[in-house]
């Protein structure tokens, strides 16, 4: 069950270090650079753990769909981007597909 704490944890520091790459686009400081560094490298370093049980193909499906849905969203919350009614579809598309992966997994 750790395997999945893991992959949640990459994922979780996916969208942080992604988070903090917007932020350091235009920053002055070297802090939200640090950040994406921290943030990734954790990120791979769970992923790395997830990946000693979960398959590679089901572990990045996951990994790649959710992240990439939480920082859209995080990107409409945090920093004003526009989302969509096609943007919102495309990522509801996304999560159906990372629950259709997972659900046809051999993955236990």
């Amino acid at each position: 069950m750790a395997h999945w704490l893991y992959l949640a944890l990459a994922i979780v520091f996916e969208v942080f270090g992604a988070t903090m790459l917007k932020v350091a686009a235009g920053a002055p400081s070297w802090a939200p650079a640090a950040g994406v560094a921290v943030g990734y490298g954790a990120a791979f370093v769970c992923l790395g753990f997830a990946l000693r049980i979960v398959p590679v193909g089901v572990a990045y499906a996951i990994w790649s769909g959710v992240g990439t849905a939480l920082v859209a969203l995080v990107g409409w919350a945090a920093f004003g981007q526009k989302l969509t009614l096609a943007g919102g579809a495309g990522i509801a598309l996304i999560i159906v597909g990372v629950v259709v992966v997972q659900f046809n997994s051999t993955a236990h």
